[in-house]
């Protein structure tokens, strides 16, 4: 099975990036994430298209010692090597595209342009450092963009299409056929209608010459089809809501309860909660604020000391159920060492609030999705919890941490074939009160 180098990207480009990004643009949040979604498939057609192209592949072999990855918010909205790319690959369908995009995901012209580079910085620096990694020279760079031919108009979100991207013949170069993984680009194809992850598979356009002085079937079937994705889309969207699981699983010496989303990580606590709603605000811990999320960690942490409950607790035992998931505190790809962007606020909260609840004690843990070795799984999410345990006793609070497990995926619950996103919400840091 071909790698799907979406896989890899995202890691750059997860929650806690999509925060800032937000912050610095002015946007919300779920714009930013829904904007990306559609950029991402996009760009990584784009650069399959063109994987033979020489300004296409020297962009990528550089990419690994440009520092780009460690930079996304500054280096790549502003990166000469960037905006030549993306001129080599969309010419100048480059302003159809941003403008598609900003109004499917409701952001403005001027942050679709500037998630585009970063979009696009962020493909090309995790494809470079794949390459490196792997050893891989420009014929190898070649073939791997060549292997997402098949995949990628198929990882479009709902609501967007390749078509949808259009801007005059643009698309003709984007049809990626996904049974024999070539490019249909004949001058007498006709432009077909893709709606993915749609109840209704799209068909092939028939000739309008068929039809006199222009009528098309297309005038009724094409509305048609978009309703019944929009139609879907809004009902998967209700099902997301509605529908939470709970799992209980144990440690070494107690049980934690998580309640999740079915697709997206959620806020751990000890019962059947309904899922937190991602609303930012000011915490108030004592009169100082925290920045953080309206029942997030900070907020159900502060509650629960606040409480009287941690102060009346006889033993670990009575404390041992209810976890708390950090919302943004998350680690590279691959990396026990190294925070992405935007990680350390809440640890700096965390130590906020053990300083303000001097005779509270806590316990992390590291958590991975099903997919590895789990021999590496257990010794990564481990590393992870000690990297937090130390930073947290850098910051003068580490008698307050009593221990810190990793349980790699020993209680995920997502399959290890599940997409990448939703295989997300088992890949989580946590902590947990204790005696």
């Amino acid at each position: 099975m071909s790698l799907n180098v979406i896989d890899l990207i995202k890691g750059q480009l997860g929650p806690a990036l999509v925060s800032q990004a937000a912050s610095q643009l002015g946007e919300s949040e779920s714009g930013i994430s829904k904007a990306i979604g559609g950029m991402l498939p996009a760009v990584v057609g784009g650069l399959a298209n063109n994987s033979d192209n020489p300004g296409v592949l020297d962009a990528i072999t550089n990419a690994s010692s440009s520092g780009i990855l460690g930079n996304l918010m500054g280096g790549a909205s502003s990166s000469p090597v960037i905006s030549t790319l993306l001129t080599s690959i969309f010419g100048d369908k480059i302003s159809g595209i941003v403008n598609a995009i900003a109004t499917y995901a409701g952001i403005s012209n001027n942050s679709s342009s500037s998630l585009l580079n970063l979009v696009t910085g962020a493909t090309v620096g995790s494809i470079g450092k794949y390459a490196a990694d792997n050893n891989l020279d420009k014929s190898g760079i070649s073939n791997l963009l060549g292997e997402q031919k098949g995949i990628v108009s198929s990882l479009l979100p709902a609501g967007l299409s390749l078509a949808s991207l259009n801007i005059g013949d643009w698309a003709k170069g984007y049809k990626f056929d996904n049974d024999n993984d070539t490019i249909r680009t004949t001058a007498s194809e006709e432009p077909k209608i893709e709606v993915t992850r749609s109840t209704t598979a799209a068909g092939t356009n028939p000739d309008r010459n068929n039809n006199e002085g222009g009528g098309s079937i297309w005038k009724w079937l094409l509305p048609l089809l978009l309703l019944i994705a929009a139609a879907y889309f809004l009902w998967k969207q209700c099902d997301k809501k509605q529908t939470t699981t709970t799992t209980t699983v144990t440690d070494s010496s107690a049980s934690k309860t998580d309640s999740a989303a079915t697709t997206t990580p959620a806020d751990t606590s000890a019962t059947t909660t309904a899922p937190v709603a991602k609303t930012d605000e000011n915490i108030d811990l004592n009169g100082v604020m925290l920045k953080g999320y309206k029942g997030g960690m900070e907020d159900q942490m502060i509650t629960f000391l606040k409480s009287g409950d941690y102060k009346n607790a006889a033993d670990d035992a009575t404390l041992k159920d209810k976890w708390y998931d950090f919302d943004h505190v998350n680690f590279k790809l691959g990396s026990s060492t190294e925070l992405e962007a935007g990680s350390q606020g809440q640890l700096d909260n965390l130590v906020a609030i053990l300083k303000a609840f001097p005779d509270a004690k806590i316990k992390i843990g590291g958590y991975t999705d099903k997919t590895g070795n789990e021999a590496s799984n257990v010794k990564l999410s481990k590393s992870r919890a000690e990297f937090i345990k130390g930073a947290l006793a850098k910051a003068g609070v580490g008698a307050q941490v009593l221990e810190a497990e990793g349980y790699g995926s020993k209680y995920a619950k997502v399959d290890a074939k599940a997409s990448d996103a939703e295989r997300a919400a088992d890949r989580k840091m946590a902590v947990r009160f204790a005696k």
